[in-house]
């Protein structure tokens, strides 16, 4: 069993509890589960079983009640024994429709920690989820100015990513091990304040940001010209939703965010980096969770040949990343019964747009996929 805990109970949090609950009801199959059901822990052996949000109007439904904002069809009731529990905002949620109440509002962040900490060794969490809305941040780099930070109330310095991740190592400490998956932007796996932390307080992470879209498919592309040696002029790569996290995107500090984790790929993969603009775009309401994206590279090929490659689509935002909870929940609970504390390269690799820890790069998506199947221990696919 892997008990998870959800935090930001938006589109991908309520699509990811969904998906899970109709697996086990025998409705679904494994379809956008890279690992499908191959893992010692089966996806019928997760279990949701704490969430938390910041938006005044979910706070105290059943996670039942909240996942009906975002699914039309039949919803198991298994979701009403799960109650959205209050938590961090730290102005993550400025600039958007949404009445934020949060933990910080009544008490200092020292106190909100020592308060979620308990909570979660209440519900036993194996795997800590973050999918909260894309921050605006900046990276500690030392363990000591995060806790001087935590210490000194810094609300204005401090992230709600931060200060979750932060009570995750705590919270982990205490038990004697768990995982956090940052799924955001925000550093963590790539921030060493966090990883040194983690590896002092028998955390794992996994970490930054769910490749899911775009991004992973413009590696792919990079990595067949690269092969190729094929050199690649410039690169336009853009995204539009309209779902609140691309509404949230819609803020220039948040924008240049995921702008980072996004773009970091370029240079990564083909050793130099080709002019390129990569980034979510805008945000426009009827297209929903089902983002437009589109993207076009440039490149030059023997004997002075330039060719172009233009590539649109359509891709549901939300179950996309969802899937990959999937398999990362299952994952770190693994990671902790191997004691790997710190952050795990090999998973990041490949399900992560910005792959922890700092030093360590992009690389082609195939390659990180086998790395991945054999920390795993699975028999890898292709080579």
């Amino acid at each position: 069993m892997v008990r998870v805990v959800i935090l930001g109970q938006g589109y991908v949090g309520s699509i990811f509890a969904l998906g899970v609950e109709r697996i086990k009801a025998g409705e679904l199959g494994y379809y956008g589960i890279p690992l499908q059901n191959e893992l010692p822990i089966k996806v019928e052996n997760i279990e949701i079983v704490g969430s938390y949000d910041v938006d005044k109007s979910k706070i105290g439904k059943s996670l039942y009640e909240v996942v009906k904002n975002y699914w039309d069809g039949e919803i198991p009731e298994t979701l009403k024994n799960v109650t959205i529990r209050k938590g961090i905002h730290l102005r993550s949620l400025r600039n958007l429709s949404i009445e934020a109440e949060g933990l910080e509002d009544e008490m200092t962040l020292k106190e909100a920690v020592e308060k979620l900490v308990e909570e979660w060794k209440e519900l036993d969490a194996d795997v800590i989820v973050n999918v909260c809305t894309t921050e605006a941040f900046v990276p500690f780099g030392n363990k000591e100015e995060l806790i001087k930070a935590i210490e000194n109330n810094e609300k204005e310095r401090l992230t709600a990513t931060q200060v979750y991740a932060y009570a995750a190592a705590l919270y982990a400490k205490e038990r004697g091990g768990a995982a956090f998956v940052n799924a955001i932007p925000t550093l963590i796996a790539n921030d060493p304040a966090f990883v040194e932390l983690a590896k002092e307080s028998n955390l794992v992470i996994f970490g930054d940001d769910g490749a899911t879209g775009a991004t992973p498919l413009t590696a792919d592309i990079l990595s067949h010209l690269a092969q190729r040696n094929r050199y690649v002029r410039d690169i336009a790569q853009f995204n539009i939703g309209g779902n609140t996290d691309f509404l949230a995107l819609t803020d220039k500090e948040r924008n240049k965010s995921k702008e980072f984790t996004k773009s970091s790929v370029v240079k990564d993969i083909l050793g130099y980096d080709a002019p390129h603009y990569i980034k979510p775009t805008g945000f426009l309401e009827p297209l929903g969770d089902k983002k437009f994206i589109a993207m076009h590279i440039e490149y030059v090929s023997f004997n002075g040949a330039v060719d172009e490659l233009v590539v649109t689509g359509r891709i549901n935002d939300s179950p996309a990343l969802a899937g990959l909870l999937v398999d990362l929940v299952r994952l770190g609970k693994m990671a902790v019964e191997r004691k790997e504390f710190g952050t795990v390269y090999e998973v990041n690799a490949f399900y992560m747009k910005n792959p922890g820890p700092k030093e360590k790069c992009n690389i082609p998506r195939i390659i990180a996929h086998e790395k991945m199947r054999m920390w795993a221990g699975l028999k890898p696919r292709w080579l």
